[in-house]
């Protein structure tokens, strides 16, 4: 019996793409339809990062680089397309009408959503990852990650202070020449390119995995060496009196200093120290989502003495040290780590 195609072949044209949309209907079937309402919000999402992607690419022309005038709970000064991004995806979500709390890095507070006191889920992101770089055109990223309300009927700041392995869907944006979509939903990793031409994420990999033979590189901001803990010290050192000195790459954006981990290899790391005792990065919407993606990778996620998606976070803007990436790497890491205690 015919399934209703030729079977011809067209070099230059997929004729069964398998868009984001269609990736979260089957995933939702999969699951029975008991968590439908998340494409939902993951449709807002793709809608948001396309917006957005518009204006990274386009804020040369359309006056968006430079400051805001304001500074955001970090204490950071806010740039024009920290402010508008962050608006789009607030509003994204919001929208959605699925979402009864988000946390922002650009926002004081918790946003509730107050007039959808049903709405099962909290939403965590950082509108744009990297933004100090968007004047010299390296590459930024959005970072999310989605939980299941504790009590759909009371949304709280409970929602979002949940261990990162309650996370139930994590995933980032990155804005360069592709937009690319990388997102977990708890089973792999897929990886989704925006196709200018239909304004669509189109599949592009498919359960992707970090290399069994992955590159040697190390990936950490090196001007702060002076800074760092022993067990950090020791571990770069390591990478660099091998047979094959590992290489260093640093970009200075995690969402696009973690791509090139899943893609390659290696390990990316942001470690507290002598400057920032309880490390840099935010453990809601920088940590866990990119844990997530990591360990459905194939990889770790440490602070170097716990594993990363165990942590009980205690205030949203909350930070810890991290390292993420091959087995072989933070396993190495993690020796240091354990070296160092035996020591004192």
């Amino acid at each position: 019996m015919s399934d209703g195609t030729s079977g011809m072949q067209f070099s230059n044209h997929n004729t069964d793409p398998k868009t984001l949309s269609r990736f979260i209907m089957e995933e939702e079937g999969r699951d029975g339809g008991t968590r439908a309402e998340l494409a939902f919000i993951l449709n807002s999402i793709s809608v948001a990062s396309k917006v957005i992607a518009n204006a990274v690419q386009h804020a040369g022309v359309q006056g968006l680089y430079g400051m805001q005038g304001a500074v955001n709970v970090q204490g950071e000064d806010q740039k024009k397309l920290d402010v508008l991004a962050n608006d789009v995806m607030v509003n994204a979500i919001k929208f959605s009408h699925k979402v009864n709390i988000m946390v922002s890095e650009e926002n004081d507070e918790p946003i509730v959503c107050a007039d959808k006191p049903t709405a099962k889920y909290a939403v965590v992101f950082d509108p744009l990852d990297g933004s100090s770089n968007i004047e010299c055109n390296v590459a930024v990223g959005t970072i999310f990650g989605v939980y299941e309300s504790i009590d759909p009927s009371k949304p709280s700041v409970a929602d979002v202070l949940q261990q990162g392995s309650k996370m139930i869907t994590a995933g980032y944006v990155l804005y360069s020449s592709s937009v690319v979509m990388v997102l977990t939903t708890g089973s792999g990793v897929h990886s989704f390119t925006l196709d200018p031409n239909y304004g669509e994420f189109i599949m592009t990999m498919e359960n992707l995995k970090i290399p069994s033979v992955p590159k040697q590189i190390y990936s950490i901001n090196d001007g702060n060496s002076e800074y760092w803990d022993d067990a950090t010290k020791a571990f770069v050192k390591w990478t660099k009196t091998q047979a094959k000195p590992y290489s260093a790459r640093y970009i200075g954006s995690m969402v696009s200093d973690v791509h090139r981990t899943l893609l390659y290899g290696g390990i990316f790391m942001y470690p507290a120290d002598s400057k920032n005792k309880k490390g840099k990065l935010r453990v809601l919407y920088e940590c866990f989502p990119m844990a997530m993606l990591v360990e459905q990778a194939g990889g770790i996620a440490t602070t170097g003495t716990m594993r990363i998606l165990d942590l009980n976070p205690t205030s949203i803007h909350e930070r810890s040290p991290v390292f993420m990436g091959c087995k072989r790497d933070v396993e190495a890491l993690q020796e240091c780590y354990k070296n160092m205690a035996a020591k004192q």
